[in-house]
């Protein structure tokens, strides 16, 4: 068995692309798997460090925004189509995987396209709410569309009735439990406050909870873990060097031990991305959820509505952030510990949380393993 995965760009794209073909490696570990990207993002680097075989195609977006820089970059977006169709096509024809699975992003296109006119099966798993331009445009064509939220099928053209999957979750996540990682930090019976905006951080989310953080500083209340990202340290604890920070409140560049925070926490501040969603919903966590304007389709804000319609969720967009908006969605929350209950067994109630198993099997159907 050969599969070949194609996807990029972010780690939204990536991840779960290395937990299927982790998955697949323990059902079968002769199982051979390959991985198509580009050089020059995060893929070049997680994918070679699982041990799989990479390969790279140079391919761009298209922007839609017509200015003169832009038609520029159009310009060469056009000829990175038709070189990456092409090196795509010898790849495939090398290589001859049996199946092929795109995750997302620009790179998973040319990939897609050239297997299906082959006659390689494919298929898509589609971790957001709002699917992106490449999904919509290879949906049509795919032996089977994995949908790790019901509410993108309403987008697609499928030949097919798409297969609910959810998205896969980092096993560690499911591992700890609420006593033993509040024990572990040392937490003690404090509601505790986890925040955080991504690996490089947002500086709108830092601004936000500073001024949280310095609400709530002093008053002995909650325990606050907040992760600046990589860019937004120095300024955020420049934000709060006006204050005497209490031993309650601990801001780090980066959350290495996530899986023991996310146990932890009462009440989760961050983004909307899917599989940050789906760890909430797998641990259960009461959330507010402030999407990043600056991404494709919007799609977080649509991910993040998945959520409060299902009353797992407050939603603040970044338009309306500020330290006071925050502060209010939060004193709401923590003056009502049965709403927080609640929001947290709504979470718990959705969460899909053997996506993994789900997608094995339709691989096995594609592939007809017997299971």
């Amino acid at each position: 068995m050969h599969i070949l995965f194609a996807g990029g760009g972010t780690a939204g794209h990536i991840n779960p692309a290395l937990a299927i073909a982790g998955y697949v490696k323990e059902k079968h570990p002769d199982a051979k798997i390959s991985y198509i990207g580009t050089a020059n993002k995060l893929e070049a680097k997680l994918v070679p460090e699982c041990g799989y075989d990479f390969y790279t195609i140079d391919v761009a977006g298209f922007q839609r925004k017509l200015t003169p820089k832009n038609i520029a970059r159009n310009v060469s977006a056009a000829i990175k189509a038709v070189t990456s169709s092409i090196k795509a096509k010898n790849i495939l024809k090398t290589l001859n995987p049996d199946l092929v699975i795109g995750t997302g992003g620009y790179v998973s296109g040319p990939v897609l396209r050239e297997a299906q006119k082959l006659g390689i099966k494919t298929a898509i798993h589609e971790q957001n709410a709002f699917p992106g331009v490449t999904t919509k445009m290879l949906a049509p064509g795919a032996d089977c569309v994995m949908l790790a939220m019901p509410e993108a099928e309403k987008h697609l053209n499928l030949k097919n009735k798409p297969v609910i999957t959810g998205n896969p979750v980092r096993q560690a996540l499911l591992n700890v439990s609420r006593e033993d990682a509040r024990k572990k930090l040392g937490v003690g019976d404090k509601p505790l406050i986890l925040s955080f905006g991504g690996s490089l951080g947002a500086r709108a989310i830092n601004e936000s909870v500073s001024q949280l953080i310095k609400w709530h500083n002093g008053s002995g209340k909650y325990r606050h873990i907040h992760g600046t990202g990589k860019v937004g340290y120095e300024g955020m604890m420049a934000s709060l060097s006006d204050i005497n920070l209490s031993s309650d409140i601990e801001v780090r560049e980066y959350i290495y031990d996530m899986d023991v925070c996310m146990a932890a926490a009462d009440v989760v501040i961050c983004r909307a991305g899917a599989i940050t969603l789906s760890e909430l919903q797998a641990c259960g966590k009461a959330s507010i959820l402030i999407p990043s304007p600056y991404v494709a389709e919007n799609h977080q804000y649509h991910n993040a509505m998945t959520l409060k319609n299902v009353g797992a969720a407050e939603i603040i967009e970044e338009k309306d952030l500020s330290g006071e908006s925050l502060i209010k969605i939060f004193e709401k929350l923590s003056n009502d510990k049965n709403l927080i209950e609640q929001m947290c067994l709504n979470a718990k109630k959705s969460a899909i949380t053997d996506a993994n198993e789900r997608i094995y099997g339709v691989i096995s159907s594609l592939l007809e393993i017997k299971q």
